[in-house]
């Protein structure tokens, strides 16, 4: 069997100190907002598992049947020998490419989960012998370093509409540092969701069984164990509402009274107003003329665009020039 090895380019105390700068900086500013990453430790990351197979929540199926149908031209068209996944988590979608993939030697996770990049890395080695895996736990959003042991050409992946999640000024600093990662005959398959009717959008992030809004109300738990806060997550409700104008779906949490949330760790309160709102995630929505423009404005040529079959969700496949 291939070795697994595992590099850490996060320091160890990385994920608290962002934790604490950013509720420190979030719940200061007017309106108040925090990241959406913070949604995710282990109870986060299991109700996210349940959101996936919510009947309203399509995006998950629609990427998957993608993949599915089409991951054979992706091969052709990229002939990678190293695949390099942003965000891996359960590296679950991307099994698809792994066996559709015949010139792949190197498979390179890379997540700020490290339990999560070993349980996925170990299984895919057993299931695919032949790999070299190369697990980076990192921040990718702050730039990333590949290891030496990644023979080109180099498939870089970012799925799940994850891309969304990034303000445009994010989104393009971001996409450039992927140009820049990227040698020449490289490519990046970005996965983004597409522009809607609004009912059908809502209803993704608003589900009739309020899994989505457990879900958004888990960054209070998380703030309340790591910074020992003493929010209440009965105290707000879910809000999902589209913003026609920017085409994004918000995610807040609205205050229920006026109250003040005490957080020690930071020797902060922060005051809310009975119906105030906090922005917890943004979920860009794209059209292809927009998904073009960005990959160009980055130093990328878009090659292929691939849809599910009802035209939901998109992969693009764009090369560094």
């Amino acid at each position: 069997m291939s070795p697994f090895t595992l590099s850490r380019t996060l320091p160890a105390d990385a994920t608290a100190a962002a934790l604490r700068a950013d509720v420190a900086d979030g719940l200061t500013r007017t309106p108040k907002q925090l990241p959406p990453k913070w949604f995710y430790d282990a109870r986060g990351s299991e109700l996210f598992e349940r959101i996936t197979r919510l009947p309203e929540y399509y995006p998950t199926r629609a990427e998957r049947e993608i993949l599915v149908d089409r991951a054979t031209e992706i091969a052709a068209a990229t002939g990678a020998r190293t695949l390099v996944e942003l965000g891996s988590g359960s590296s679950e979608k991307t099994r698809h490419l792994l066996r559709a993939l015949p010139e792949l030697r190197t498979y390179v996770p890379v997540d700020v989960s490290e339990s999560a990049l070993s349980l996925a890395g170990r299984a895919l080695l057993a299931a695919h012998p032949e790999l070299v895996v190369h697990a980076l736990v990192a921040d990718f959003l702050t730039g990333l370093t590949l290891p030496a042991d990644t023979p080109g050409p180099r498939l870089v992946a970012f799925l799940g509409g994850t891309i969304g999640n990034l303000p445009p000024a994010e989104r393009a600093g971001f996409l450039a540092s992927v140009g820049a990662l990227l040698a020449p005959g490289d490519a990046l398959l970005l996965g983004t969701d597409l522009v809607k009717d609004e009912a059908t959008l809502v209803a993704a992030y608003d589900d009739a069984q309020g899994v989505t809004a457990d879900f958004n109300k888990n960054v209070l738990a998380v703030i309340d164990r790591e910074l020992g806060a003493d929010f209440d997550p009965a105290d707000f409700d879910h809000v999902a509402l589209w913003d026609a104008e920017r085409e994004w779906i918000e995610m807040r949490l609205r205050a229920r009274g006026d109250l003040a949330v005490k957080i020690p760790a930071l020797d902060l309160a922060v005051p809310f107003a009975a119906g105030e709102e906090m922005r917890t995630e943004i979920s860009a929505k794209f059209r292809r003329e927009g998904v073009r423009a960005e990959l160009t404005a980055a130093g990328l040529e878009p090659r292929r665009w691939w849809t599910d079959r009802e035209g939901r969700f998109a992969l693009s496949l764009a090369v560094r020039a």
